[in-house]
């Protein structure tokens, strides 16, 4: 369990990581309603992405298929 300013790192760090694999994922931040638990558990909101987006992100990752 992870505090609001740690989930915003943690969003800050994917986001980069993903830019450098080539990948945007528009919607990726906090989801607001999690915050309203005491305490607070933050959850990363990965949100939407293209088909295209979605296919790179598979590719990325590693595992049978993926360049990883």
């Amino acid at each position: 369990m992870g505090t609001v300013e740690d989930a915003k790192e943690a969003v800050a760090e994917l986001r980069a990581a993903l830019e450098r694999a080539g990948i945007r994922l528009p919607s990726l931040g906090l989801d607001p309603v999690t915050w309203a638990a005491e305490p607070p558990r933050p959850l990363v909101e990965l949100g939407r992405c293209t088909v295209e987006t979605a296919r790179r992100l598979a590719a990325a990752l590693p595992g049978e298929g993926g360049r990883g």
